[in-house]
């Protein structure tokens, strides 16, 4: 069983990722779980959603404590709540975020992490050029695909097309597709240099 915990701020998509997510995998052929955690949370505060993902049928249902990935959809969770408590070392981290995990502070605790399993990906300006919002989700989970395979483009791409209205999801397929190369050519990146 694959355990993601995403983190954010209300008003980025955290529960919409999750749900997304698990859709993705279920259509996939997986059996999948998605559920937030928050309480009266007003846009802006921390926001964790989690999604499992299982090739046999899943029981479990309190918060995820050890995940396998994080998906971190806003950086300024990375040094105020501790988004990487429990986190498995041989985990995938994908972070929102322009800079590298060198910029964001981050070399020491992911030095002896696989570089394959580590990507950034500037999903907020992503989703500003192709749905014309701040609204994160969808591209990192085209992101999430690239690093992880653990659900194809195509999956993702059919859940956000089931979500939301036509032009909304052309949108987000389109900020998703663009996650997805840009995770991809950074992973290249990453080999070429290792």
């Amino acid at each position: 069983m694959l355990q993601v915990r995403i983190h954010g701020r209300g008003g980025q998509g955290v529960v919409t990722a999750a749900e997304l997510l698990s859709v993705a995998a279920f259509d996939g052929g997986r059996h999948a779980q998605a559920f937030p955690n928050f309480g009266s949370e007003r846009t802006g505060a921390p926001v964790v959603a989690f999604c499992r993902i299982s090739e046999k049928t899943i029981r479990l249902r309190e918060p995820i404590m050890q995940p396998d990935a994080l998906i971190i959809q806003d950086p300024t969770l990375l040094h105020q709540v501790d988004v990487f408590q429990g986190l498995r070392s041989d985990g995938y981290i994908l972070i929102n975020s322009t800079r590298s995990f060198a910029e964001l502070g981050l070399s020491d605790y992911v030095r002896d992490w696989r570089p394959e399993r580590l990507a950034t990906v500037p999903a907020t300006e992503l989703a500003l050029t192709h749905v014309g919002r701040p609204v994160p989700n969808a591209a990192l989970l085209g992101g999430f695909a690239a690093i992880s395979g653990v659900v194809s483009l195509e999956a993702v791409a059919k859940a956000i097309r089931e979500k939301f209205p036509e032009k909304l999801a052309a949108g987000n397929v389109a900020a998703a597709t663009a996650a997805y190369e840009f995770v991809k050519q950074e992973m290249l990146e990453a080999r070429a240099h290792a």
